[in-house]
């Protein structure tokens, strides 16, 4: 195959794929129909391959063509993210997806957000609440905010703070249920805890063995559900410390602390995309401010 075939043959390709025909791709493309009939034909004689039959419901793809469809799809959104990232160097205007774990994703950085697009009114933020870190080197996210440092040279990262997870209860549940006193005393009372035991966990239960998953009362894989769970006086479970909020207390506060170094993430080419570097360095500021 001429490894020399533009993007242009192919998007015009994708184009007749998807609307099943000249004229249809060409409004959709913004060309004119014997331009998109031209490209179709080039990329058939550089392939050396039929796409597409005539029949009265239009144009049909061939196997071929549909073989190569989601090759096709892939470089229509690789070239759709590298014009995003050309339009967004030296302006703060357009797209940027920032990746977080559910639970900072919903309890810390809403108002850093909402105060980075009171202030940059073009920026756009695409906010990611995943557990799963996102696989930056790939573009899945474009800045993230990880409990772990990255491992890879082409990801800038900034140590911002160490995030204390402790356990914590709703001050009606200990109302009733009383506050214990000892890890022992935990036995008598509700656990929230996980589901599905994951390295992290198996790790983090080196140091606090009686974290296990047949004592919870309550088990449940998303840590917002178990913040929601302990809120709402259900049992005593583990958050981070700094979004526990009224009504709950801490409990145990010796037996029970582990602290998650926080970093924040994003690759290196884009240091010089000024609305990627506006979101980094207000995530940066923020969370290392508490």
């Amino acid at each position: 195959m001429d490894e020399t075939i533009g993007w242009e043959l192919y998007r015009s390709f994708l184009g007749v794929l998807h609307e099943g025909s000249l004229s249809g791709a060409a409004r959709a493309l913004g060309l004119t129909q014997p331009t998109v009939g031209r490209h179709v034909a080039a990329l058939e004689q550089a392939l050396g391959q039929a796409l597409f039959t005539r029949s009265h419901a239009g144009l049909l793809p061939t196997e071929a063509a549909r073989a190569m469809q989601a090759s096709a799809e892939a470089m229509a959104s690789q070239a759709a993210a590298l014009q995003r990232v050309a339009r967004g160097f030296g302006e703060i205007r357009g797209a940027v997806r920032v990746s977080a774990s559910e639970v900072v994703a919903v309890e810390r950085l809403p108002p850093v957000l909402a105060a980075l697009r009171r202030a940059h009114p073009g920026l756009e933020i695409e906010l990611v609440p995943s557990n799963r870190l996102q696989d930056l080197v790939q573009r899945e996210a474009d800045v993230a905010v990880r409990m772990a440092a990255p491992q890879q040279e082409v990801l800038v990262a900034t140590r911002v703070a160490d995030m204390a997870l402790g356990l914590f209860a709703h001050q009606d549940y200990l109302a009733r249920h009383g506050r214990p006193a000892t890890v022992d005393e935990l036995r008598g009372h509700a656990l929230i805890g996980f589901d599905v035991e994951t390295p992290f966990l198996r790790e983090a239960r080196r140091s606090f063995p009686f974290w296990t998953r047949e004592r919870f009362a309550l088990r449940c894989d998303s840590d917002l559900a178990q913040l929601a769970l302990i809120r709402a006086g259900a049992g005593i479970g583990a958050c981070q410390v700094g979004v526990a909020g009224p009504g709950l207390v801490r409990v145990l506060p010796e037996a029970f602390e582990l602290r998650l170094p926080a970093w924040v993430v994003m690759h290196g080419d884009l240091r010089a995309s000024a609305r990627c570097r506006v979101v980094y360095d207000a995530l940066v500021a923020a969370l290392r401010a508490g």
